[in-house]
């Protein structure tokens, strides 16, 4: 098979998995009652402690204006907070409140168990060959420009 056929088969792949994952996703909004972005905001935040709203939308690739969006539903839902830095007023960190901080165990327990399935469904002799692979995709697809 030629590397064209082959980037193909790549680029299929690649969306199969996403199609996936999207339904994984649409498992968590139905279960957890928020979308997939504010999924991956409560998760990031949940894990960092406390982060500013540029660093989650970076860690998103979100504009900062789609993040902004995001979290203030997140506020109303009474799921995160907002707070001034007393020593720049200009710098505000989101943290995660007390039902947040509930519903961020519940996901990633839940995520985590499931791939942990996954993860044991795998052949065992190629359990590491497949996580080394992905790494080095996601390397990849970091570096390069698309479209």
């Amino acid at each position: 098979m030629n590397d064209m056929r082959k980037s193909k088969q790549l680029r299929e792949a690649i969306r199969i998995l996403e199609r996936k994952l999207g339904i994984l996703g649409d498992f968590q909004v139905s279960c957890c009652e928020v979308t997939m972005a504010q999924c991956h905001a409560l998760v990031e935040i949940g894990r960092a402690g406390s982060i500013s709203l540029n660093e989650l939308a970076e860690l998103l690739n979100l504009e900062n204006s789609s993040m902004s969006r995001t979290v203030d539903k997140l506020v109303r839902k009474g799921m995160v907070k907002r707070d001034i830095d007393p020593s720049d007023r200009r710098y505000v960190t989101i943290t995660l409140t007390e039902s947040g901080n509930e519903l961020f165990r519940n996901i990633e327990e839940r995520m985590n168990s499931y791939f942990e399935k996954v993860y044991h469904s795998l052949p065992m002799d190629k359990r590491e060959q497949v996580l080394e692979s992905l790494g080095l995709l996601l390397g990849e697809i970091g570096k390069s420009e698309c479209c």
